[in-house]
C-alpha cells in the first residue's frame, strides 16, 4: 500500500468524519503552489481559506517563526508577552481601535465581541434591556454555539438547538429593514460582515454600512465588523470597512492575521472596551490561555510588515482587479453556466448556476485547488503575492471546466 493510501486508512479510522475533504493529501508548499505526497503540483488559489496572505513558506515568515520558536513560544496571559504589546500598539496604529484583546480564531474573537456588548450594555450603559444580536441573512460568524447562533444560514445552526439568543436576522443590504429591527431598543449589538464571504461573496449597496452606523449611534447599538475574512490586505486595504470610510466600535481578526498560524482579535474603542473591563473585585471578565501567545503573535507582525514592506495593498487591488475582469470575461462566454462575477480586491466568486462543487472538482483535476462560497459560488480568495501567470493559469483552467459543462435547466440560478 502507498503513502496516500496509508494516510488516507488514517483519516477514514481516526478523524472525527465532520469535514467533507477533496481527496488531497499536501505536504508542503512554495509561494502560491503546494504539493501533495504523490508529488503532484497544484496552484493555490485558496490560501488556507484566505489564511496564507503571503503564500507558502515566505521566507521573511519562516525565519520569524524559526527565530521566535528558539526564544518563547507560550508563556500565557498571567504576564505581559513583549510580541503581544508589540503587536497590540500596531493594530491600534493601523485601525480605528484603541485596544485589542488576543484569542486564537475567529470565532473566539466574535464571542469575545458578543461578550463585549452584552456586558457593555448591562453594566456600563445601565441598560439591561438591551439583549439581542441583529446580524444578516446569509451571515458567517463561526462554529461556537454563540456564533454559530448568529450565523445568517439555517444549514449550520440545525440540529444545534436551543441556540443562543435572542437573535433577529434581516438581509444584508436592506438598511431600512435593519433600522426596523433596531427600533424597539433591544439589540445590544448589530454584527456586519464589510463583505459576505462564506455566504457568497456579497458587497453591500453603497452607503449601507455608513447608515447601518448611524442608525447604531442613534439607537445606543455597538457595531460589530467582522473581517476574519476582509481584514488583513484581502480587500485592497488593510480592513475592509476602509472603502467605504465608516468605522465600527468593535472589529473581528483572524484569518490572514498571522500568514498560517492561529489567531484571533478583537479590536474595540477606548469606550467599547470598558465592556471587558472587571470592576473592583470581579473576576476576570473573558480570557484565553494561548490567546496572544508569542509566537503567534510575532508572526502577525512579520505578516503586517511584509504587506507594507512588500506593497502587497497595491498588488491585492491591481491583481483583484485583473481577476474581476477575467471572471466577468467569463461570465460573457459561458453564460449558460456562469451568471456573475462578485467581490472586491482578492476576495473573488463567481456565481453559477449549478454545481460548484463539480465545477471546484473538475478545477482539481486540472491542477488548480478553489473552494466554494454561499450555495453556488466559486470562491477566489489566493495568496496577496499572486501574479498575473498566476492568475491566467487558473483563469484558463476554468474556462476550459465551463467550457465542459452542460446548459443548467430553467429556472436555476445562484
Amino acid at each position: 500500500m502507498n503513502r496516500h493510501d496509508k494516510l488516507m486508512n488514517a483519516a477514514r479510522r481516526h478523524l472525527v468524519q465532520n469535514y467533507r475533504q477533496q481527496p488531497v493529501i499536501l505536504t508542503r508548499g512554495e509561494g502560491c503552489e503546494v504539493w501533495d505526497v504523490r508529488g503532484q503540483r497544484y496552484l493555490d488559489m485558496t490560501a488556507g481559506i484566505a489564511v496564507c496572505c503571503l503564500g507558502h513558506a515566505h521566507p521573511k515568515l519562516t525565519a520569524t517563526l524559526a527565530m521566535q520558536a528558539g526564544r518563547l513560544i507560550h508563556a500565557s496571559n498571567l504576564y505581559f508577552i513583549e510580541t503581544q504589546l508589540l503587536l497590540a500598539e500596531t493594530l491600534a496604529h493601523r485601525s480605528f481601535a484603541d485596544r485589542v484583546f488576543f484569542c486564537n480564531s475567529g470565532g473566539e474573537a466574535n464571542e469575545a465581541a458578543i461578550k463585549l456588548a452584552r456586558r457593555y450594555q448591562h453594566v456600563v450603559a445601565q441598560r439591561p434591556e438591551k439583549i439581542s444580536i441583529i446580524a444578516a441573512e446569509g451571515s458567517f460568524h463561526g462554529r461556537t454555539i454563540a456564533t454559530v447562533s448568529i450565523t445568517g444560514q439555517e444549514k449550520y445552526r440545525k440540529g444545534f438547538g436551543p441556540l443562543f439568543g435572542p437573535v433577529k436576522f434581516v438581509p444584508f443590504g436592506d438598511l431600512e429593514a435593519m433600522r426596523a429591527a433596531l427600533a424597539d431598543g433591544t439589540a445590544c449589538a448589530v454584527i456586519l460582515e464589510p463583505i459576505q464571504a462564506e455566504g457568497g461573496i456579497i458587497v453591500p449597496p453603497a452607503g449601507y454600512l455608513r447608515g447601518v452606523k448611524e442608525a447604531c449611534v442613534e439607537t445606543g447599538t455597538v457595531l460589530i465588523f467582522d473581517e476574519v475574512q476582509t481584514g488583513v490586505g484581502r480587500t485592497g486595504r488593510l480592513f475592509g470597512y476602509e472603502h467605504e470610510g465608516v468605522t465600527p466600535d468593535v472589529m473581528t481578526l483572524a484569518k490572514g492575521l498571522a500568514g498560517g498560524v492561529p489567531i484571533g482579535a478583537m479590536l474595540a474603542s477606548d469606550e467599547a472596551a470598558k465592556g471587558l473591563q472587571p470592576l473592583p473585585g470581579d473576576a476576570v471578565t473573558h480570557a484565553s490561555t494561548f490567546g496572544g501567545n508569542a509566537l503567534a503573535c510575532a508572526a502577525a507582525l512579520c505578516v503586517l510588515d511584509v504587506i507594507e514592506s512588500e506593497s502587497l495593498l497595491e498588488n491585492c487591488s491591481e491583481a483583484g482587479a485583473y481577476l474581476g475582469r477575467g471572471l466577468e470575461r467569463l461570465v460573457e462566454k459561458h453564460g449558460h453556466i456562469a451568471v456573475q462575477a462578485r467581490g472586491r480586491g482578492l476576495l473573488r466568486g463567481l456565481a453559477v448556476r449549478q454545481d460548484a462543487a463539480g465545477i471546484v472538482a473538475a478545477a482539481r483535476e486540472r491542477g488548480v485547488l478553489l473552494s466554494i462560497a454561499g450555495a453556488n459560488v466559486v470562491r477566489f480568495v489566493p495568496p496577496l503575492t499572486v501574479r498575473r501567470d498566476h492568475l491566467d493559469e487558473a483563469l484558463g483552467v476554468l474556462e476550459n471546466v465551463l467550457a465542459t459543462r452542460a446548459p443548467a435547466a430553467a429556472g436555476t440560478g445562484a
